[in-house]
């Protein structure tokens, strides 16, 4: 039996090394040298953008979480990221081509390994996993549409409002409630004095934006005002727009509010809330400055910025299952960011998923049970689940994540509580024999 993997980005490395790993016969596909996208700057494999592309490497941090648990389960990316770090403090960071050229060399060598370079522009027959990367090229990317209808893949401007985690909100300078109290009180509302809103807007309309690739921006105004651009049309725009007070009474004063900032719950654990009506293209770094002006968020924890871009990813919760395989036929399954990933390591644990699924399939064993207490099993659970409102790429984060069964009310101890709960079920599936 051979598995085609088609792409030798991060993901598709990692899927390739764990099926030739397994015993299983690969074929892996990568359009360079002879083709390069836009991306691509080297002939080698899995290449970053930057020396800190792999992030914070502590286990307080979810991304740092994902990385230990990728090590402890054999991830090829992980042991070359490793060969060639370079210090940074706190992150994990290579050196670049020292790194991609290694993981060229690993693929390269494996005996169980065939690279073909040349692009493919179909999708081949199972077993497959596609890890393309979110700059699939035309041909593939119109074949991916065909395969799943046009409903199922997407190439369109990305017009998302920023997230954050439930626990960073100040809940007591915010409260539940809906507008005229109609039905329940699905809300959370941030009130605004006018010297708060009046500072608020000021720093909107000169913040800092970022370039919107593709297309004009008229083209995307259109369809989505950001609010940066509401609130140049005049003082009082957001006052009649997403910061509408109107219906509203803020327990504090039983009044209505000069201003209200809703918060809308974005899965279904209520652990992650969108900022109702900010679709923005700020910098991230602006976002973070201006939004924490709204005094109920002083101290918000963005577990997504706010985005606008062309983008392409499939909508994974209703084409694909927790093992990023095609729900219709498991023997077609996808990885990497077109999945709904966002970010390296996120990449890398998709291609890492998706593999150790497919060969457990094809070899006739148990697909293992990664659960939901596991960064891996969560991201899994994440670009799977049908709740998620408005599904958009995302990266690794706590709140997706099972929470601690006893409440732990300082963050750091309970971020690390969960890592070392993930880590104790990692453990106990490798020394399993995943």
């Amino acid at each position: 039996m051979t598995v085609k993997v088609i792409g030798a980005g991060l993901a598709g490395s990692e899927a390739a090394w764990q099926l030739a790993q397994r015993g299983i016969n690969v074929q892996l596909y990568e359009m360079k040298p002879h083709k390069m996208s836009p991306a691509h700057h080297s002939p080698y494999y899995a290449e970053l953008v930057c020396s800190n592309s792999l992030r914070g490497d502590r286990l307080e941090n979810a991304v740092g979480l994902l990385k230990e648990e990728l090590r402890r389960c054999g991830s090829l990316i992980l042991h070359c990221a490793e060969a060639t770090r370079v210090e940074a403090g706190g992150c994990l960071a290579v050196d670049r081509e020292g790194f991609a050229k290694m993981v060229t060399e690993k693929i390269r060598s494996h005996p169980h390994i065939t690279v073909i370079e040349e692009e493919v522009t179909a999708i081949p027959q199972g077993p497959v996993i596609i890890a393309s990367g979110p700059l699939t090229s035309d041909a593939l990317s119109e074949a991916i549409a065909d395969y799943f209808g046009e409903t199922g893949y997407l190439h369109f401007f990305d017009a998302a409002a920023p997230l954050v985690t439930a626990e960073s909100i100040d809940m007591d300078l915010a409260w539940w409630q809906s507008r005229y109290d109609r039905g329940t009180p699905d809300y959370i509302n941030c009130a605004m004095n006018r010297e708060q809103y009046e500072a608020f807007v000021q720093e909107l309309t000169t913040a800092q934006e970022a370039e919107v690739h593709g297309f004009e921006d008229k083209n995307v105004f259109e369809g989505c005002m950001p609010v940066e651009v509401m609130a140049r049309r005049g003082f009082d725009t957001l006052r009649y727009g997403p910061l509408k007070p109107v219906g509203l009474v803020d327990p504090a004063t039983g009044k209505e509010p000069y201003a209200v900032v809703q918060l809308r719950q974005d899965n279904a654990e209520k652990t992650i809330f969108n900022l109702v009506g900010f679709q923005t293209h700020l910098k991230f770094g602006e976002q973070k400055r201006v939004f924490s002006m709204i005094p109920a968020l002083r101290n918000a924890e963005f577990v997504r910025y706010g985005v606008m871009h062309r983008n392409t990813f499939l909508q994974s919760p209703r084409l694909l299952d927790r093992y990023y395989s095609d729900r219709r036929d498991p023997n077609v399954a996808f990885a990497g960011q077109m999945t709904g990933v966002e970010g390296y390591v996120e990449s890398t644990a998709s291609g890492y998923l998706a593999a150790v699924a497919m060969a457990a399939r094809l070899q006739g064993r148990e697909v293992p049970d990664f659960p939901k207490t596991t960064a891996i099993g969560a991201l899994g659970m994440y670009i799977s689940d049908s709740t998620v409102e408005n599904f958009q790429p995302m990266n690794i984060n706590f709140s997706i994540i099972s929470p601690p069964e006893k409440r732990i009310r300082k963050k750091a101890e309970k971020n690390l509580a969960i890592a070392n709960r993930s880590l104790a079920v990692i453990d106990e599936m490798v020394a399993a024999g995943i």
